[in-house]
């Protein structure tokens, strides 16, 4: 019965957090779910606490961070880095459509890929439109941006909301993760700009006017921002690796930046400071409780454990066969049940695997990769890209189910494989 019950309560409360039914709120919905298991004795109040005390740390460092980004954004920093990054291509389109990526790449990196996804492509949307660049060359473009956000976002632990709740739960220090991941990451971004250009070379054009784009210095709103926050952001990456020595939570240097970013626009004419406020995404921090006392239901009825004996299965083949078998089902699960969920699960169960600390590490790190590529498959499997979608069909660029998954599944999957196999490369390396 109990076990029933937790499955039936987890496909129902993701069902509800992919389709919204009348805008209903992802946070509403898990906080829910969470209440229902806990008064149906799945869940126990003693897990509750556990489990606020797992995600805190990260939800927090993650409204912070889009705080920071809106705030940023609100200045003109990424406007004006686009149209240096544009204007430095030299009317080349391929090198257009390159350094566009590695623009994609960093900021995914600093500001987490909600941000690189949802804060880019309306303004790479137009700059191709200022570009005058046709309908082909303009969703090329984008589906790119929209790509490399997810497939780059593994680097440092706030670059994705996923890469937060694992290192939390596993105790990865923001260095230690860093070391292990930004190589990677560099081989992600490789595979990906790889892909996709063998994907839309023929959409992409060859030359392009860039005499017709702003100068970048028009895009800064407020220069008084614009100078702080070069040298907060500095200090939030020096405070990120002095996290680990400190043994601090990163929260606490994310949460700092922002409220002096946002103390630093407070007479700023263009910036709203309530409003980016406001638009934080606080309800990010009752989903992820919510969702998270939802999955330990399937802990406590066994269902990790099954996972997690298939885990250790795959683990004792070797650590390449536990790395890739990792990472694949990780993808394949946030493929099809959004990957929030999928990075709780598959870390309860890799938690519980009998196998050496340097595979299970390893196989946490799978996991990550997994969880931030995976979603790209299909178009349920990340929030940022529901979000992403929406954005797109407001600005009149509407991509079907069917073609989303099309296209996903071709440039996932090489990029995902080639991925894990640099994971445990450089982890092999690493460990001697």
């Amino acid at each position: 019965m109990q076990l029933a019950l937790a499955t039936g309560l987890f496909l129902a409360v993701l069902v509800l957090i992919v389709t919204q039914p009348r805008g209903l709120s992802i946070g509403w919905t898990a906080a829910a779910g969470g209440l229902v298991a806990v008064l149906s004795g799945i869940v126990s109040l003693g897990d509750v606490g556990q489990v606020v005390a797992i995600v805190w740390d990260a939800t927090l460092t993650f409204v912070a961070v889009i705080l920071i980004s809106l705030v940023l954004d609100a200045a003109g920093m990424f406007r004006w880095a686009a149209l240096h990054m544009a204007r430095a291509s030299r009317g080349d389109g391929l090198r257009l459509f390159l350094l566009l990526g590695v623009l994609g790449a960093l900021v995914a990196m600093f500001f987490a890929n909600d941000g690189a996804a949802l804060i880019l492509t309306p303004i790479v949307y137009e700059q191709t439109r200022a570009l005058k660049l046709d309908p082909r060359a303009t969703l090329a473009l984008i589906m790119a941006g929209g790509f490399i956000a997810d497939t780059t976002s593994l680097p440092l632990v706030v670059s994705n909301l996923v890469n937060i709740v694992s290192a939390d739960f596993f105790h990865l220090g923001f260095a230690s993760f860093a070391l292990r991941m930004v190589p990677v990451d560099a081989v992600a971004l490789a595979a990906s700009l790889l892909a996709l250009y063998l994907f839309y070379r023929r959409a992409l054009p060859r030359r392009v006017d860039v005499a017709a784009l702003a100068d970048p210095r028009t895009a800064i709103a407020d220069p008084r921002v614009f100078r702080a926050a070069w040298v907060v952001l500095a200090l939030l990456l020096a405070g990120y690796f002095a996290s680990q020595l400190l043994h601090w939570p990163v929260s606490v240097f994310a949460g700092s930046a922002a409220l002096i970013l946002l103390a630093v626009s407070r007479r700023s004419p263009a910036i709203s400071r309530w409003r980016l406020v406001r638009e934080a995404p606080w309800k990010v921090v009752v989903f992820s409780i919510g969702m998270y006392i939802v999955v330990f239901g399937l802990r406590n009825v066994g269902l990790t454990h099954l996972l997690g004996q298939g885990l250790a299965a795959l683990a004792r083949r070797g650590p390449l066969t536990g790395v890739a078998g990792t990472g694949l089902v990780a993808a394949g699960l946030s493929s099809v049940m959004n990957n929030m969920p999928t990075v709780m699960l598959t870390a309860l169960a890799i938690h519980g695997v009998a196998a050496p600390a340097a595979i299970r590490t390893a196989m946490a790190y799978a996991n990550v990769i997994g969880c931030d590529l995976g979603p790209k498959i299909t178009p349920i499997g990340s929030l940022a890209t529901l979000l992403w979608l929406h954005v797109l069909e407001r600005r009149g660029i509407r991509i079907g189910w069917g073609r989303y998954v099309q296209v996903g599944v071709v440039l996932t999957v090489p990029v995902l494989l080639v991925t894990l196999g640099a994971l445990w490369g450089w982890s092999a390396i690493l460990t001697g």
